[in-house]
């Protein structure tokens, strides 16, 4: 049976932990007594992490994981490789915020052997007008840079085979704010076998967003000077 682990990273987000964590643990639950729901704790402030740990006591197939805080990127970039090192065969990424349905799941695993990555896009978004400013924007770098043209190369939600993320990780650098980003351009530029689909992204479920628009208009400026220097490279 397929081993199937479902990466989530989460970063102060003790008002929607317990939902998302029941909602995806019944999606690793039905994969098989192998599969597991990791869920990473990037150096919370609040009881995110102590709720994990708690919860993991009632749900048998959660792995709460912590470390020091690092961003989005690099704390997928931890649990991606946590994931290896685990011999996942399939991993599927998500985020804590409740955007996302674990009921779109299904028509993601069914592609998981004609697809390398299957990945959702957020045709109908409901998270506010400047991040879909921020995603138009985004595609128009990647088109500039690496001349792909990519529906949504950020979404958080991803069905990866094992081989895939096996050869891509590593031309990642580690600490790379958007990890995801990169790999939808290295499986895109290198023709692999990737499908869009469509998906629900609820607004916010709970909690403050910690990365506001400043924030946002940094990380952009560094990922192009990163973008150009990994394009070099290619």
């Amino acid at each position: 049976m397929s081993k199937l682990y479902i990466v989530i990273p989460a970063y102060n987000e003790e008002e929607n932990i317990e939902a998302v964590a029941r909602e995806w643990h019944d999606v690793v639950v039905m994969s098989g007594p192998e599969s597991k729901l990791v869920i990473i704790d990037d150096g919370s402030k609040d009881s995110t992490y102590a709720k994990l740990k708690e919860l993991a006591e009632e749900l048998p197939q959660l792995s709460p994981l912590t470390k020091p805080n690092g961003g989005h990127g690099a704390t997928l970039y931890y649990g991606y490789n946590y994931a290896l090192s685990e011999g996942a065969d399939y991993i599927f990424q998500t985020d804590s915020d409740g955007q996302t349905l674990a009921s779109e799941f299904g028509a993601f695993w069914d592609k998981r052997d004609t697809n390398s990555v299957t990945i959702g896009y957020r045709n109908h978004r409901e998270d506010g007008f400047s991040r879909v400013v921020v995603t138009k924007v985004l595609k128009l770098v990647l088109l500039a840079i690496f001349h792909v043209n990519v529906t949504d190369a950020n979404t958080p939600y991803r069905l990866m085979q094992r081989s895939l993320l096996e050869k891509y990780l590593p031309k990642v650098p580690k600490d790379f704010n958007l990890t995801n980003v990169m790999l939808t351009v290295l499986f895109v530029h290198n023709k692999e076998k990737v499908e869009f689909l469509p998906i629900t992204f609820r607004p916010r479920q709970g909690g403050v967003n910690s990365i506001n628009i400043r924030r946002i208009v940094r990380i952009g400026i560094q990922a192009v000077k990163d973008f150009s220097k990994i394009k070099r490279s290619l």
